[in-house]
């Protein structure tokens, strides 16, 4: 089983996606499950994980519509509003949808201090108790929070969304990576290798770029708590589909890793931590 940890859908909608701005005009139309096929069933890969792109319940609900119609979107990491007071009300409802593994919020886009706010991590602790994962959206200065978080829930299944988004443009590389060390180091927290292309320079980015970035998380995280992530379509900013995986699948032949491990990576970490059946 080969896995897509983390894509995209969306109906276009400038207001609803008030976040692709003028200069990612290439992410301005509908990117549906059908044109997501295309491109999984080129490059091998049997099933994806579907993740949300904007705050809304009512994108939760239009994904796992769009889960039930195609049995390749293996599962769904959607929205709600964890700081709800109803939040137990809300996600005991969300269980009745198996393929609802997770939730994530844009917290990049948050305040200094969010992840210790009462009201989020009383909606962690209550992802815990329904056995939901969440994926964790964060940039480089977030993760000394973000390492307190995963420390006082280890009994929750965290994952980084786009390595923690390092600032590959600038060259910034240690401060970000001895903070993945850290965090690292609480084994209820994996690594998604998704969204790399489009923190570095979108027009002329190298693979040679990108490696010690990837040195980094292989480091600390090892091959079995790594997954693949296309970030499709957002990935187009910077790279087909079909590069951003050579991309991946390319550093791990260099490194001369079994094929097991590579599997791992493209799928089996994926299926483990989301609880894939099949």
């Amino acid at each position: 089983m080969r896995v897509d940890s983390h894509h995209h859908l969306w109906q276009y909608d400038p207001i609803a996606y008030d976040w692709i701005s003028d200069e990612m005009a290439v992410l301005k139309k509908d990117f549906s499950a059908e044109l997501l096929k295309k491109e999984l069933d080129r490059n091998k890969i049997d099933y994806c994980i579907a993740v949300q792109a904007r705050q809304s319940d009512a994108e939760t609900l239009y994904l796992l519509e769009q889960a039930d119609e195609h049995p390749f979107i293996a599962g769904v990491v959607g929205w709600t509003d964890l700081l709800a007071e109803d939040i137990e009300e809300r996600l005991k409802a969300y269980k009745k949808y198996p393929k609802l593994k997770g939730f994530r919020h844009i917290l990049q886009a948050e305040e200094p201090d969010f992840l210790y706010k009462y009201e989020f991590r009383r909606g962690i602790a209550a992802l815990q108790k329904f056995d939901f994962t969440y994926d964790l959206l964060i940039l480089p200065n977030q993760l000394p929070e973000a390492i307190d978080l995963v420390e006082n829930f280890p009994d929750t299944r965290f994952v980084i969304d786009h390595i923690a988004k390092p600032k590959i443009r600038q060259h910034e590389l240690s401060i970000w990576a001895g903070l993945m060390r850290e965090i690292a180091r609480h084994r209820n927290v994996h690594c998604k290798l998704s969204g790399i292309v489009t923190e570095a320079n979108w027009e002329n980015w190298t693979p040679e770029q990108i490696t010690p970035y990837l040195d980094a998380v292989f480091e600390v995280f090892d091959t079995t708590r790594l997954m693949f992530g296309s970030d499709w379509p957002v990935c187009l900013l910077a790279g087909t589909y079909d590069k951003v995986k050579t991309l991946i699948e390319q550093y791990f032949q260099d490194l001369y890793i079994d094929q097991e491990e590579i599997e791992a990576i493209f799928g089996g970490n994926a299926k483990s931590f989301y609880k894939i059946q099949g």
